[in-house]
């Protein structure tokens, strides 16, 4: 099983304002940075319940009949979702040990603290970082602290003509 992170930044490196407000982040604007091909290679999207949260206030759900895995230590109200969502708990390891022996191939780990639990737990085999041209000073950093070096290697860069930046990277085991 493939567990990849696809994510935008700002350049000084946070995915959304404290308030988790991402505004920054541009629409895509008819310039099309790889995510429609990317999330058309997973089956299961796992993320926080505060990304989950988020992704409630959109105007339609944005994940079709993809299996949604919401990580959550309290219950969720998932009535009146059309889509596939569950719930779980609990450590990396074993999130994916279970994610693995109910079928999924390919997860998209999303969500800031979800993204950051499972890169230290060495549980992410590929990124994508597009950086977005702006600073924002503050806000939730993409990276936190981790408990030893994680080498990256890179596989390509790729600009954009409205100056997005984007990155791949296989993380090292």
């Amino acid at each position: 099983m493939r567990l990849s992170v696809f994510v935008g930044t700002s350049l000084d490196g946070f995915i959304a304002r404290r308030n988790g407000d991402y505004d920054f982040l541009p629409a895509n604007g008819g310039e099309p940075h790889g995510y429609d091909e990317f999330i058309a290679s997973v089956d299961t999207i796992l993320i926080g319940r505060k990304t989950f949260e988020v992704v409630l206030k959109l105007p339609s759900w944005p994940y079709g009949d993809k299996r949604v895995v919401v990580l959550s230590h309290r219950p969720l109200d998932l009535s009146g979702i059309t889509g596939r969502v569950e719930q779980m708990s609990g450590e990396p390891v074993q999130i994916a040990q279970e994610l693995a022996a109910t079928g999924s191939k390919h997860v998209y780990v999303d969500g800031g603290i979800t993204v950051q639990e499972f890169l230290r737990a060495g549980h992410v085999h590929h990124l994508t970082v597009t950086r977005v041209p702006v600073l924002i000073g503050e806000g939730i950093p993409l990276f936190g602290s981790v408990p030893r070096d994680i080498k990256l290697h890179h596989i390509g860069t790729h600009q954009y003509k409205s100056g997005l930046v984007k990155s791949e990277y296989e993380v090292m085991p």
